[in-house]
């Protein structure tokens, strides 16, 4: 195997590796909110992202950015969180093709009552993938951030 065989095996295994401490974290997480909260983790990742923005809304294609997620998905989770009164969707009043999202006050409560729950389990789950030799260094590296 070559030095360059081996940077890609490297590579691959590291991807592995992250992926495994994600797949973990985001189980434990979305465990947590839906039985305490009845909220998933990409909702509560919508409502945390437009809670930290100046103003608390985002066009959508932005919070699509934002979250993760593709445009269509993202209007799907927007829609069942407005459809909650959690959301609420304006048109830009600068631009009318544009659509903003924003945290509705009951969002807002909600986001308060989960956020201790989303930050013992990532706490939790952290600490228990160090543990784990090859996490470890993963989690250690988050530290830093």
């Amino acid at each position: 195997m070559s030095l360059d065989d081996d940077a890609v095996q490297a590579r691959a295994q590291g991807w592995r590796t992250l992926a495994a401490l994600h797949a973990r974290i985001e189980d434990r997480l979305e465990r947590a909110l839906q039985k305490a909260h009845e909220l998933s983790v990409s909702e509560y990742t919508v409502l945390d992202v437009l809670n930290r923005q100046d103003g608390f809304h985002l066009r959508m294609n932005q919070l699509s950015n934002a979250v993760v997620l593709s445009q269509s998905a993202t209007t799907r989770l927007v829609t069942r969180l407005e459809d909650r009164g959690l959301l609420a969707r304006y048109l830009c009043p600068t631009d009318r093709r544009g659509i903003y999202t924003e945290v509705t006050e009951k969002g807002h409560a909600l986001l308060a009552d989960a956020r201790p729950t989303h930050d013992e389990v990532l706490a939790q789950s952290l600490a228990e993938a160090t543990e784990t030799p090859e996490l470890k260094p993963l989690v250690e590296a988050l530290a830093k951030l």
